[in-house]
């Protein structure tokens, strides 16, 4: 069992910068992969940045070079740091954990966090 508690959304000015945390309690050791999704009011959901537990990154072609996905040495907190922000990068970003050995795939995980609202104004 994973519990997941985000912090850091909030309200920027186009330009300007955020850094959200997952912190990961429970299970931790037993997890593959960490990662942001965010959906955005009648968008589908989509995955945003992830590291593996090799150490591993992917991000959303948007958010290269902008956005820097990375873990804590105990890997029991994950950041994204997000920079030169957009007005189209509103949305609601979510933590999220898969862990070894199951068959979730693109799209979903095994544990969510609760979600924390990110707003850009132009």
């Amino acid at each position: 069992q994973v519990q997941l508690v985000e912090s850091g959304g909030g309200l920027v000015q186009a330009g300007g910068s955020l850094r959200l945390s997952c912190a990961a309690s429970g299970r931790t050791w037993n997890i593959y992969f960490m990662g942001w999704f965010r959906q955005a009011p009648g968008k589908q959901r989509e995955l945003v940045a992830g590291i593996t537990k090799d150490g591993r990154t992917n991000y959303l072609d948007s958010v290269e070079g902008r956005f820097t996905i990375s873990r804590d040495g105990p890997k029991s907190t994950v950041y994204l740091q997000m920079s030169v922000l957009k007005p189209e990068d509103t949305a609601i970003y979510y933590c999220a954990v898969t862990m070894f050995g199951t068959t979730a795939g693109a799209g979903n995980a095994d544990y969510w966090g609760q979600g924390t609202q990110v707003t850009v104004s132009s």
